[in-house]
């Protein structure tokens, strides 16, 4: 059996074989997009290690053969001079956002070591232990809880992908980020995202620093933008669906990592739909297929009322206004759960608070934008969220917004749609009025001839009807 297979166009296998990750991958190359060269060590990899608790044979020498065609191409070495310095990411068949082990910048020399070329043998020990790092994490605990939480097989396995590195903190002309093609939160039409600059991905995704909207890539490199935009129209057009890319910036080129279909929920995933079926990408009765009846409860969601008085304000990330307790940490957040809704508030989330995500009604963090971890997560969870509040200090048992402390297990109201927050329990409101889902509906009473009962009714009548 062959574990091993090169990031290239003529490759076939789809993503239960080779995972999501490098099958997008394989996609933007055949679509003519830029992608730092690599290969996929395959799921029947993770699967056979799985079993034999150990790599299985022949794979470390498909590994090095891989390996040794990528430093021909690159015309540099892992762990040699001029040193190939690559990632080692994992990719299952289905995203799971930050769950698994991720290595970056694999083969650089230390910092201060002027002979780099002295340990390229120990560079490809480093790469056999990031293998195995990266295929164990399948089962991390995080990863188990994820995978139950969204109906995920948790024997299908992980592949993993070892590109070539795109350093976005070269320079100042560097940078590493997200990009949305519609509003991830209410589905707006144009580039989304966040970006940092002289910053590597793991920096954005991850939440630990307050990005910069998308938009400053256009101010800063107008030639990225111009390419980053161009991604975008290439891949809606190619999958008939708003997409997610994580690209780096290298020196002002850009480099794209990764794509998928967004995925949206709520009134993003309304507001997608009827705009891509409005302008010919989709038709109508596909348009009503993608909703989901919970993507249109989601739609009408309340939010905060206005006239409260604000503690805090950040970037909107999951919509909907929800009432619970403080909890300043997972622990916290799964115990106090048991006894009345809690708002999860964070520094940032990582993949450890996977379980206080799960146990949360809503998020509330102080850094990260709205492709940080906490906001991608929330968002697949189906929780309101606010993340990036500038001024928000957490500490254990309390947090600080101003000059205005509350106490772990204090009410707060979070509303995930405006990102405001107000401490204690505050009236709600409607949501404005929404003609992408005044046009649904009617769209949805055209195929019934009826236009009867609830919203989700008529939708999900609609849905049976296109179904027969």
């Amino acid at each position: 059996m062959r574990w091993v297979r090169p990031l290239d166009p003529a490759v076939a296998d789809g993503p239960g074989d080779i995972g999501g990750k490098a099958h997008g991958l394989i996609t933007l190359r055949r679509l003519g997009l830029p992608v730092p060269p690599g290969f996929v060590v395959t799921t029947g990899a993770c699967r056979a290690f799985r079993r034999l608790g150990r790599l299985p044979d022949g794979l470390e020498a498909e590994v090095r053969a891989a390996l040794a065609a990528l430093e021909r191409r690159t015309g540099r070495t892992l762990g040699g001079t001029p040193a190939l310095t690559v990632s080692v990411r994992s990719g299952a068949a289905v995203s799971m956002p930050g769950m698994m082990a991720t290595v970056l910048g694999l083969g650089a020399p230390p910092a201060g070591d002027g002979d780099a070329g002295a340990g390229p043998d120990g560079a490809r020990e480093r790469l056999t232990a990031a293998l195995v790092e990266v295929l164990g994490s399948w089962d991390a605990p995080r990863a188990r809880t994820y995978r139950a939480l969204h109906g995920i097989d948790g024997d299908a396995g992980t592949a993993v992908v070892v590109q070539a590195m795109a350093d976005g903190d070269r320079d100042d002309r560097s940078a590493s980020g997200v990009a949305f093609g519609r509003d991830p939160v209410d589905g707006s039409p144009g580039p989304a995202g966040d970006v940092l600059f002289r910053s590597r991905g793991d920096a954005v995704v991850s939440g630990r620093a307050l990005p910069l909207p998308l938009t400053a890539l256009a101010e800063r490199e107008p030639r990225a933008w111009a390419d980053l935009c161009d991604a975008l129209e290439r891949t809606q057009a190619h999958y008939r669906d708003a997409c997610y890319l994580e690209f780096t910036v290298e020196t002002g080129r850009l480099w794209l990592l990764q794509v998928r279909p967004a995925g949206f929920s709520g009134a993003a995933a309304v507001r997608t739909a009827v705009g891509l079926a409005e302008r010919g990408v989709i038709t109508r009765a596909e348009a009503l297929a993608r909703v989901a009846t919970a993507d249109l409860e989601r739609a009408r969601l309340p939010v905060l009322a206005e006239g409260a008085d604000l503690w805090t304000r950040g970037t909107p990330a999951g919509p909907g206004a929800v009432v619970g307790r403080i909890a300043t940490d997972t622990a916290s957040a799964v115990r106090m759960a048991a006894r009345g809704p809690v708002v999860l508030v964070r520094p940032e989330t990582s993949p450890a608070d996977m379980a206080g995500l799960a146990a949360a009604a809503g998020v509330l963090t102080a850094r990260g934008g709205a492709a940080s971890h906490a906001a991608v997560v929330a968002r697949a969870l189906g929780r309101p969220a606010v993340v990036g509040a500038a001024g928000l200090h957490v500490e254990p048992g309390r947090v600080r917004a101003g000059d205005r402390w509350a106490a772990e297990g204090d009410l707060l109201t979070l509303d995930g749609t405006t990102g405001r927050v107000a401490l204690g329990e505050r009236p709600t409101a409607p949501p404005p009025a929404d003609s992408a889902v005044d046009t649904l509906l009617a769209w949805a009473d055209a195929v019934t001839g009826a236009g009867e009962g609830t919203d989700t009714d008529r939708l999900a009548a609609a849905h049976r009807a296109l179904a027969r």
